[in-house]
């Protein structure tokens, strides 16, 4: 995360959400690709998805999940505790 998007709370959800695809999608032994068939996207998606540089829309977070085979709630319980986890990794406020 940059210095200048450090305190951003967007770029702290994306890039939680970001961690909680990649990291899901690894667990379950798929590739981007394998995913990107299953949720029927682009790998190049997934990959922006991954990268915090594209944010899903609720309906793609659904299609994720289903592809994920992981519910919608459990999704964001685990993007929640990620968000929990960057913040605590932030410096504080100077």
């Amino acid at each position: 995360m940059s210095s200048d998007s450090i305190h951003n709370p967007q770029q702290l959800i994306k890039s939680a959400i970001a961690k909680t695809v990649q990291g899901l999608h690894n667990r379950k032994k798929l590739t981007q690709e394998d995913l990107a068939g299953l949720c029927n996207v682009d790998r190049s998606y997934i990959s922006m998805i991954e990268v915090g540089r594209n944010e899903p829309s609720v309906t793609k977070i659904f299609e994720l999940c289903e592809g994920l085979g992981i519910s919608v709630a459990s999704f964001f319980q685990i993007v929640e505790r990620e968000v929990q986890n960057l913040k605590n990794e932030l410096p504080p406020d100077k």
